[in-house]
């Protein structure tokens, strides 16, 4: 039987490799959406864990509401970049600081 200890651990894993490649790659666009996701995904299970270990179906709901805004997010973002990489041929955080006005 999987204790909630061993969820919170792999939870904490998930997002501390999301941070690390957050901070270590800061020039290309789809890593840093790909650290965000693991991010919200960690956040995912955890409340998953602590949903069904107290018996209570509201953290399970919650995850669908995150699913659906990462999911938002994700489909605005490629979008965004794909459009970027059509106009500039690049998608590195320097050249996106180009657009300010």
């Amino acid at each position: 039987m999987v204790g909630l200890s061993q969820y919170l651990i792999v939870a904490a894993i998930l997002f501390a490799v999301g941070v690390v490649g957050l901070f270590l790659n800061r020039k290309n666009v789809i890593t840093i959406l790909m650290s965000i996701e693991l991010m919200l995904l960690a956040v995912n299970i955890n409340l998953v864990a602590f949903s069904h270990f107290l018996n209570d179906l509201g953290g399970q709901v919650f995850v669908f509401f995150v699913l659906t805004v990462a999911a938002c997010e994700v489909a605005i973002g490629l979008a965004i970049l794909v459009d970027f990489y059509r106009l500039r041929s690049s998608i590195e955080t320097d050249d996106i600081n180009t657009l300010q006005g």
